[in-house]
C-alpha cells in the first residue's frame, strides 16, 4: 500500500527539506510513499495547516511548522502502514 504525503508550504527551503526527509524516513523503512508539495495557500489554509511546513499522512495533518523530528516522522510513516 502506498502511503499518501502531503507537504504543505510556498515552496520554501524548509519545505523541500521536509519532503527529503519524508522520502528519506520512507526508505528507511522500506515504505512506499507518495509525496506531494502543496503550495496554493489556500489549499494550505483548508488542510487546517497555519504553520509550514505542514505534513499530512493519509489526509490526516500530523505536523505543522518547523522541521519534523527524525524519530517522530518515522512513527507516523510506520503508523500508516
Amino acid at each position: 500500500m502506498t502511503i499518501d504525503v502531503k507537504v504543505y508550504g510556498p515552496g520554501c527551503k524548509r519545505c523541500d527539506t521536509t519532503a527529503q526527509m519524508v522520502a528519506d524516513a520512507a526508505a528507511k523503512l522500506g515504505a512506499e510513499v507518495s509525496v506531494e508539495k502543496v503550495t496554493d495557500y489556500a489549499a494550505i489554509a483548508m488542510a487546517g495547516v497555519v504553520s509550514t511546513p505542514g505534513i499530512s499522512i493519509n489526509g490526516k495533518l500530523v505536523h505543522a511548522g518547523g522541521l519534523p523530528d527524525d524519530a517522530a516522522l518515522e512513527g507516523w510513516l510506520s503508523d500508516a502502514r
